[in-house]
């Protein structure tokens, strides 16, 4: 087994402006998740609960993140912990993704106006979001299984 790992390759480290680059536009649709969640908290009376999941998923995202970029995480004694940590945010995730796209879609196609309504730019971002995350998820799938991985 060990000649097995060792015999893989490292993947090439990413220069400094790259890494700062995609860390950036890691960190940018959590930002935006969370603010456009707590501008429109009280804006979609259809389906309330997707601004809270915007919110929700936008502040895990970060935390996973930062406790990801912490160069501190690398000194920890228990490295375990650290991957239980993130096995167990990931599952929560994952599951919140789940809840949150039966929240969206169930209200598709929404109404913008009268009493029933949800703000558009609210449900916009939402959908968006959620709809391009399948998409990536799937396409990362269909390549990883063409690949054999």
């Amino acid at each position: 087994m060990e000649g097995l790992l060792k015999s893989i390759p490292t993947p090439p480290a990413l220069s400094k402006p790259v890494e700062i680059i995609s860390k950036f536009i890691g960190i940018a649709l959590p930002i935006a998740e969370v603010s456009i969640g707590a501008v429109f908290l009280y804006d979609c009376p259809k389906q309330p609960y997707i601004p809270i999941y915007l919110l929700v998923s936008g502040v895990f995202t970060l935390v996973l993140d930062v406790v990801a970029w912490c160069p501190c995480r690398k000194i920890l004694k228990c490295v375990c912990a650290l991957y239980v940590w993130y096995l167990l945010v990931g599952l929560f995730l994952f599951c919140w993704f789940i809840a949150g796209s039966v929240w969206i879609y169930s209200v598709y196609p929404p109404d913008y106006t009268g009493t029933d309504y949800c703000d558009k730019t609210l449900y916009l971002f939402a959908f968006w979001t959620t709809t391009v995350f399948v998409c990536f998820k799937m396409k990362c799938m269909f390549v990883c299984s063409c690949l054999g991985l």
